[in-house]
């Protein structure tokens, strides 16, 4: 079992073994914090119950306490140790019926009236709580071996790229935290949506691994209304930032940027990269990323910041990057993007 030692303790990288999953569960229970993977992204966990431990995840994290986080549990009867589900409109207890059984476990948050013993540093001082059913398998054993809820936010420093790998984790928060359960690469790359089912009408919070389209499906139409300060994680207008400065581009914008050699292009397809490289000559493609081979916006998702975390290690002066197709995953991709480059969508030019 590699370990790391930082000097400020020690963080164990431990294979997602069933005895390992048992001794993280353990360390949740007594209090401490365990990074793992989910289908998403990896989540920091720690005891939703235990307020010391909530504390321990903003000061690892340096994460304002206003920004709530999300509840993960691993057995439908937990959501009401949760949430105060009366106070869920008949309407409304229809609509949340439908995605539970649809859509959990999987990539969607569903905000819902807290119940009083949910401590407050929880859903940032609100009355209403994010909770999940994480799809991924080492995170419903981890779950279901100890606290029956676990508080997770990505396992990453306030604001930064979210980890799709354990070595992600292991490079921000090495000696933070107690144990890394390595589960491989996350599959979708990306949170999951946010849905408030509190209001009049269900709202998307945030986009993420379940598109509008599999809502829309089960409920009808549904809202967008995003960036609305501490309502749900992620909100907040810059997030999700590489340490590399990001400017952001339409399609045919990004067509324009002149080709420098200190910067990065991050493309949406492969189509559109060949394009750029066509256009200006370029006689090398080191620095010219692409998100997805063809049209594929899960498997550009998938891509996203595993691909930010490589162009943050190699150092380039700037990425240019390129808006996906506002469709499927697309637009928890330019969410993500936008919230990057916390500002605009360049019209063009270089930034």
């Amino acid at each position: 079992m590699p370990q790391k030692d930082s000097g400020a303790g020690i963080t164990r990288i431990m294979p997602a073994t069933v005895e390992n999953i048992a001794a993280a569960a353990a360390a949740i229970t007594e209090g401490r914090l365990v990074a793992f993977p989910t289908e998403t992204v990896y989540g920091l966990g720690a005891d939703a119950f235990n307020p010391a431990a909530l504390a321990c995840v903003f000061e690892v994290k340096n994460r304002p306490s206003f920004d709530p986080l999300i509840v993960h549990i691993a057995a439908y009867g937990a959501l009401e140790k949760i949430s105060n589900l009366a106070l869920v409109s008949p309407q409304n207890r229809v609509i949340m019926q439908k995605l539970i059984e649809n859509l959990w476990p999987g990539p969607l948050t569903l905000i819902v009236p807290k119940r009083p013993e949910v401590p407050g540093l929880v859903s940032g001082g609100l009355n209403t709580v994010a909770v999940r059913f994480p799809a991924h398998p080492v995170a419903r054993q981890l779950i279901q071996a100890g606290p029956p809820a676990v508080a997770a936010p990505s396992a990453n420093p306030f604001g930064y790229l979210s980890p799709t790998r354990a070595e992600h984790v292991a490079e921000q928060l090495n000696g933070k935290i107690d144990i890394i359960l390595d589960g491989g690469k996350t599959e979708f790359g990306i949170e999951s949506t946010v849905l408030d089912i509190c209001g009049d009408s269900p709202r998307i919070l945030r986009h993420g691994g379940t598109s509008v389209e599999q809502i829309e499906a089960l409920i009808g139409p549904v809202a967008a209304s995003l960036s609305l300060g501490n309502a749900s994680p992620g909100c907040l207008l810059s997030h999700y930032a590489p340490l590399t400065k990001l400017y952001l581009y339409t399609p045919r914008e990004i067509q324009k940027v002149q080709w420098n050699t200190n910067a990065a292009y991050l493309f949406y397809s492969e189509l559109s990269r060949r394009e750029y490289r066509e256009r200006h000559g370029a006689p090398s493609a080191e620095n010219l990323f692409a998100l997805c081979s063809t049209d594929n916006t899960s498997a550009a998702a998938a891509r996203l910041f595993d691909t930010l975390h490589l162009i943050d290690a190699l150092k380039y002066a700037f990425i240019y990057a390129e808006c996906a197709p506002a469709n499927g995953l697309g637009n928890a991709i330019n969410e993500r993007l936008y919230k990057a480059a916390g500002s605009v969508i360049t019209a063009g030019g270089t930034g």
